[in-house]
């Protein structure tokens, strides 16, 4: 593997050039690294099964002390591929509050803020419609 990010290679088994290529991959691609699971309700109704978290989203956490509570995105931060929760921090021995990190794959997205129209496509929609149309139809017969 090279010593800069090589866009063409595509796995090894090799676990320190793992973290190599997510070490120095760019922010684009960093941004997929950034995805979370969907709630079955949303796979059903986009036919997608993750999407990367964005800011305004609402999470349901899955793993770890703060399990089974929901809250909406604060932040995320694509350099540490981290995400802040609304209202979800740990006290320091001062007394301070800190916001906690989660790790995207521990999280489930419960509702999407769907503001900007790329995020999920209309075509994408529509297939799943049509799939799902398929499905009821081929049940009924």
């Amino acid at each position: 593997m090279k010593s800069k990010f090589s866009t063409s290679w595509k796995a090894s088994k090799q676990s320190r050039k793992q973290r190599k290529y997510r070490h120095e991959a760019p922010l684009h691609v960093r941004h997929k690294f950034l995805s979370a699971p969907l709630s079955k309700e949303l796979r059903k109704k986009y036919g997608m099964r993750s999407l990367p978290v964005r800011t305004g989203d609402e999470v349901n956490i899955m793993r770890g002390t703060f399990a089974s509570s929901k809250a909406k995105v604060l932040k995320v931060n694509s350099n540490k591929g981290r995400i802040t929760l609304d209202g979800i921090t740990r006290k320091k021995a001062d007394g301070t509050k800190l916001n906690v990190y989660f790790d995207p794959s521990k999280l489930q997205i419960i509702a999407l803020k769907l503001d900007d129209s790329r995020r999920i496509s209309k075509k994408s929609a529509v297939e799943s419609k049509k799939s799902e149309e398929k499905n009821n139809a081929s049940d009924k017969k």
